[in-house]
Formats: C-alpha cells, sequence, structure tokens
C-alpha cells in the first residue's frame, strides 16, 4: 500500500521522534494505523500542529505539543496509544512495539511457537 504524502509527514515526525528511521518505521506495516489513531486521538487541530510546529523545531517541545509528542512515541513503541488505561491499537501492534526491536527481542508470546514455547523442553 503505497504511503500518502500525510502518512509520509507522520512517519518523517515519528522517526524523529522515535530514533527509528522511516523505512523501518514503515516496515512495520502500521505507519498509516498509527496515523489515523494519532489524528482520532489528539483531533485534526492537535495533530495538525504537532506535525508543523514539530517540522520547525530541533529540539522537545513543552505544553500540549510536547505531550503529543511523547503520545506518539509512546503508540510507536508500545502498540497502545496513552491513557488509564492504554488503548491497545491491535495485538499485530503489541508485536510490532518498538521496545522490542530496542531492546532486541520478540515481543511475548508473538514469536515462532506462540504462547508458551518458551516452556517447551524446559527440565528435559
Amino acid at each position: 500500500m503505497p504511503l500518502t504524502d500525510d502518512t509520509q509527514r507522520f512517519t518523517a515526525l515519528s522517526a524523529r521522534l522515535t530514533g527509528f528511521d522511516g523505512e523501518d518505521l514503515t516496515a512495520t506495516g502500521l505507519a498509516e494505523v498509527y496515523r489515523a489513531v494519532a489524528e482520532e486521538e489528539l483531533g485534526a487541530v492537535r495533530y495538525e500542529r504537532l506535525l508543523r510546529e514539530w517540522g520547525e523545531r530541533a529540539a522537545g517541545m513543552d505544553g500540549e505539543p510536547g505531550a503529543s509528542a511523547r503520545a506518539v512515541t509512546y503508540l510507536w513503541y508500545t502498540g497502545s496509544w496513552p491513557g488509564s488505561p492504554p488503548r491497545l491499537v491491535s495485538p499485530r501492534a503489541y508485536a510490532e512495539g518498538l521496545v522490542w526491536r530496542a531492546a532486541g527481542l520478540t515481543a511475548p508470546a508473538a514469536g515462532p511457537g506462540g504462547y508458551g514455547s518458551w516452556a517447551e523442553g524446559v527440565g528435559r
């Protein structure tokens, strides 16, 4: 699926926020999904403000844009939108969370063998 201009803008912002390059983020297959989640959760005005202001600043942001930037970063790393409780986007988003890549791990219950495969062969 080709990326729209809006998704490319969101991916470029996300690369700056997460420290992963745009190709890595696109390879998750979740860039458009996360763009839609961010726009829905932030609302159109806050979402556009984040894209615009982050593009104008090289350093971190305070206030509302900073909170929005942290929420997008949280989304990429965990597959969830922050809140009480956090909103899990999907099981796939959990498995593709950047936290697992950053740690050099596979998400529990998401790798080959599925749930409980770690226990097979234990003590044998």
